[in-house]
C-alpha cells in the first residue's frame, strides 16, 4: 500500500534550460522503500482550491533492494503550469506532500532475453538512471546486453547523459545512443545518433527472441516506437511503455 509523507527539498540544480533535479528527504526521517522504475504523487492544490497532483519518477540510483534516505525526481517547466510554479519555486527547506511509490514500469527478475532496449525522451529518462545498479548487476550475471536509445533536441537536453557515458565506458555491455533530433553537439561522440529514438531502431534490428523492450516519455514517441517494435515482430508483452503526460 502507498504511503503518503511530507517531503523536505534539500538539494537543486538545473539539468537542463528547462529542467529541474530535486532531491528531498522525507520530514519524518523515515527512507522510502521503491522499485527502480516505480514513481511518486506530488499532491497540491490549483488556486481556486482544488486538489489535485502530478507524477514523477523517482531518479534516485538505488538497487531496490533497500530504502533510500534520498528521494530525487527531475521536473519539466511547462509554461503557466501550477507544478511548475510550486516545485520551481520550491527553495532548501521548503516543503511538499507526496505519496507512493507506484507503478510496475521495473525489470523484472523473470525476464530471460538477451537485449534489453530501454528507450526515452526528456525525463522519461529518470527511471533508467534508477535502475542503473540493477543493469550493472544484470550484465555481470553474462549474457546480457542493454541499449539505452535517449532521445532530446540537443546535447544540452541529454538529462544525465555523462552518466550514461561513464556507465557505459565502465560496464560492457551497455551501449548508450544520444539520439540529438534538432541540433548534434559540436564535438560529436561516436555512438551518437541523429533524428528520433524510433528511427534508430532499424539499426539495431529488434528481434522477438532476443529482445525485451521499454519505452518511457513523450506519448507520441511511445506509441511511435510501439507500433515499429510490432511491426518487427515483438509481441506486445515484451514492450513494457510509461507515458509522460506535460500538465498544466
Amino acid at each position: 500500500m502507498a504511503d503518503h509523507f511530507t517531503l523536505r527539498l534539500v538539494d537543486s540544480f538545473m539539468l537542463a534550460p528547462s529542467v529541474r533535479h530535486l532531491v528531498f528527504e522525507r520530514a519524518d526521517g523515515q527512507p522510502l522503500a521503491f522499485q527502480p522504475g516505480q514513481f511518486l504523487q506530488v499532491h497540491f492544490h490549483y488556486e481556486d482550491g482544488t486538489a489535485t497532483k502530478r507524477s514523477y519518477s523517482v531518479a534516485t540510483v538505488g538497487d531496490g533492494s533497500a530504502p533510500v534516505q534520498r528521494i530525487e525526481i527531475a521536473v519539466s517547466y511547462v509554461e503557466g503550469g501550477a507544478a511548475t510554479k510550486l516545485l520551481g519555486n520550491l527553495q532548501p527547506g521548503g516543503t511538499i506532500e507526496a505519496s507512493g511509490p507506484y507503478g510496475r514500469f521495473c525489470l523484472q527478475p523473470g525476464d530471460t532475453h538477451p537485449r534489453y532496449l530501454l528507450i526515452a525522451t526528456g525525463t522519461g529518462v529518470t527511471p533508467y538512471r534508477a535502475m542503473l545498479p540493477q543493469i550493472r548487476q544484470l550484465l555481470a550475471k553474462g549474457g546480457r546486453e542493454v541499449v539505452l536509445l535517449y532521445g532530446a533536441r540537443s546535447e544540452a537536453e541529454l538529462l544525465y547523459g555523462e552518466e550514461f557515458e561513464a556507465f557505459a565506458k565502465e560496464n560492457p555491455g551497455f551501449t548508450f545512443h544520444g539520439c540529438l533530433s534538432r541540433q548534434p553537439r559540436a564535438e560529436p561522440r561516436p555512438h551518437d545518433r541523429s533524428g528520433h529514438v524510433q528511427g534508430v531502431l532499424a539499426e539495431l534490428a529488434p528481434q522477438a527472441d532476443r529482445d525485451i523492450a521499454y519505452l518511457c516519455g513523450n506519448p507520441n514517441m511511445v506509441d511511435a516506437a510501439f507500433a515499429a517494435l510490432k511491426d518487427y515482430g515483438l509481441p506486445v508483452a515484451q514492450i513494457r511503455r510509461e507515458k509522460y503526460v506535460s500538465s498544466r
